[in-house]
């Protein structure tokens, strides 16, 4: 067994094939959590789970767990891999889905090379990681991790007013199961990096050692709607202007900061909305990133102390309301070096790394020991179409789970 690999044709086979689940009108891969077309795409990952001989077990949250529970090992804490198969809208076909059929080819590789584990492998498909359709994101894995209560989760109302929880009963995916039913004796997530870094520094492989903390706030800032024409500059309560004050504001400190912080204004909208009306109201959110905890709060202060500034000096008001805020993770340090040394003996050049987005891992490592391996993206593109991994970094990522799988396994 010491150069077992995973097999090639079933991993980029059955990639491609999801990536065609969900294709909308338009060609675009629509995935969103518990619509029909992620009903499709669950369909699919149960059949092949059945299809490895493994047992399907699902949860309330609709999290899906594919698990090979060998009857000697039956009562001990299962080796848990994972991610989860929902799309952002116009996806490509690796953010998610390639951990998630990883580990289900892990699973099937070692069960058909006669491996017999010393505990159960799992295979997790967590819901709504991505948050587009329900908020908060990574929910799945945050109700199993017991961060957010089941109730709550599923009665979370849709960007499209549906309610998550009757959605999962009527695509047939509200399990029985509480969240949290299999308590994992470790969790390891393969991932794309969705990032630049990997392929800049050539690098095709990546021990993941932490995971950002993220900060997410809505801000509202109210002024006075008033003529484009007749109201002289100093006599404006611009909300608009004020919001573009916030938005130079954190990208100044960003850009003079010899930190990893980064901060984004992703979203914003303008009341009245009108080419000649000053904007009596400016809606954006600010999302704060930071692997270290007092790093992140002290940006969080800084935001805070200038919109009080910001206030007095342009005579608007403000408020700010929280989104969502995870700290940052140090993932399991044994797990990462057994990454690296596997990465070592399969002759891969390899780089521990940071996390710059959110993932499934950082809630279950709340449970358990948890870590992750990443592979390059190519131009760091992800969350779109153009999204691309070589096939042999695929096959390189996954015969790096399947050697850290099989060490963290046997005898």
């Amino acid at each position: 067994m010491t150069n077992l690999s995973i097999v090639t044709e079933r991993l980029l086979g059955r990639l491609r094939t999801l990536g065609e689940v969900g294709r909308d009108d338009d060609g675009r891969l629509v995935r969103l959590a518990a619509s029909d077309s992620e009903k499709l795409g669950r369909d699919q990952f149960v059949a092949w789970i059945r299809e490895a001989g493994l047992e399907v077990e699902i949860d309330r949250i609709g999290n899906i767990f594919g698990i090979w529970r060998p009857e000697a090992v039956s009562e001990s804490a299962p080796l848990m891999l994972g991610s989860h198969i929902d799309t952002v809208i116009n996806a490509g076909i690796y953010d998610g889905c390639y951990g998630v059929i990883s580990g289900l080819e892990v699973i099937a590789t070692l069960k058909e090379a006669g491996f017999t584990p010393v505990r159960p492998i799992v295979v997790a498909a967590f819901t709504n990681e991505e948050g587009v359709r329900y908020a908060p994101d990574m929910m799945g894995s945050l109700v199993y991790a017991g961060g957010l209560s089941t109730e709550e989760a599923l009665a979370s109302i849709g960007t499209d007013g549906s309610v998550l929880g009757q959605e999962l009963a009527r695509i047939g995916y509200a399990g029985k199961n509480e969240p949290g039913f299999l308590r994992p004796h470790a969790y390891i997530e393969l991932h794309i990096e969705q990032g630049p870094v990997l392929e800049r520094e050539g690098f095709p492989l990546g021990a993941v050692e932490n995971l950002q903390g993220i900060s997410w706030q809505k801000v509202t800032i109210d002024g006075d709607a008033n003529h484009a024409g007749t109201t002289p500059i100093s006599m404006r309560r611009d909300a608009g202007y004020a919001a573009a004050r916030v938005i130079t504001f954190l990208r100044d400190r960003a850009k003079a900061s010899n930190t990893p912080t980064v901060a984004t204004v992703g979203c914003i909208e303008f009341e009245p909305n009108a080419i000649n009306v000053i904007p009596s109201r400016a809606t954006f959110t600010v999302d704060l990133r930071d692997p270290n905890e007092d790093r992140l709060k002290q940006e969080e202060a800084e935001l805070t102390a200038f919109l009080e500034r910001l206030s007095q000096e342009e005579r608007v008001a403000i408020r700010v309301e929280r989104m969502a805020r995870f700290e940052p993770v140090n993932f399991d340090e044994g797990i990462v070096k057994a990454i690296e040394t596997a990465a070592a003996a399969r002759g891969l050049a390899h780089r521990r790394m940071t996390s710059g987005s959110g993932h499934d891992a950082q809630m279950m490592a709340r449970l358990a020991p948890s870590a992750m391996i990443f592979v390059p993206s190519r131009d760091g593109i992800s969350h779109n179409p153009k999204e691309f991994t070589t096939d042999q970094d695929l096959i390189a990522g996954a015969n790096i789970l399947l050697d850290v799988v099989r060490e963290m396994t046997k005898d």
